[in-house]
């Protein structure tokens, strides 16, 4: 049997994905969470083979929760929902470390086949996207001047734009990251000097666009 844990911010959603998944005879849900956050406590407690994991998720997009999760626990694959099926986004998710790549409209049957091919330590991408091999290649292979802009920000940073996207005030920010105001200013600061935006709306703007927020 293969474990997993389903992350995703939207109740119904998880609930028929553990429905779907649960009549699958290779399959066991063995937990879930409803943001990034949640799920790299999830994963420690409940150890699971493969995480189904949202990417426009509150507070901690999906993408930095996989590359946290494959940080601490490398032996833990990820499997990537998403409605983006641009090359550069899908590479993103390939570098965080995920191991397979499912657009939201696929098949009951892909979904199973990935979470099946991950749990034997393979690698799988929805029928409409290029083959794996191919985007794994071009991901390790990309050149750090190439590499996407969200990329040139730290961990702090991204958590700090996601949250400023989000339309979280500056002293909200810190309360929730648990770091001084002035903190959060500075990293808003260099955020916008690497991204080359100066306004809030254009960070906003940035991170719909990118995949990183859905507000």
């Amino acid at each position: 049997m293969i474990s997993v844990l389903i992350v995703d911010d939207q109740d119904l959603v998880r609930e028929g994905l553990r429905m779907l998944l649960e009549a699958e005879p290779d399959l066991t849900v063995v937990g879930e969470a409803g943001d990034g956050g949640q799920a790299l406590v999830q994963a420690q407690r409940l150890d699971p083979d493969v995480i189904l994991m949202d990417v426009r998720m509150p507070h901690m997009n999906g993408i930095e929760a996989t590359r946290q999760i494959k940080a601490h626990h490398p032996e833990i694959e990820v499997v990537v929902l998403s409605m983006h099926a641009t090359r550069n986004y899908i590479i993103q998710v390939i570098q965080a470390g995920a191991s397979a790549y499912l657009l939201k409209d696929s098949a009951l049957e892909d979904l199973a086949a990935a979470l099946v091919a991950v749990g034997k330590g393979g690698m799988y991408l929805s029928p409409a996207i290029s083959t794996a091999a191919a985007l794994k290649n071009e991901a390790s292979g990309i050149s750090e001047k190439n590499i996407a802009d969200t990329q040139r920000l730290t961990k702090r940073e991204l958590q700090v734009l996601q949250l400023i996207a989000e339309g979280h005030s500056t002293k909200e920010i810190a309360t929730i990251l648990e770091i001084s105001i002035k903190t959060i200013e500075t990293h808003r600061k260099q955020i916008m000097d690497k991204l080359d935006i100066r306004t809030i709306a254009g960070l906003t703007k940035y991170c719909i666009r990118e995949g990183l927020t859905s507000l």
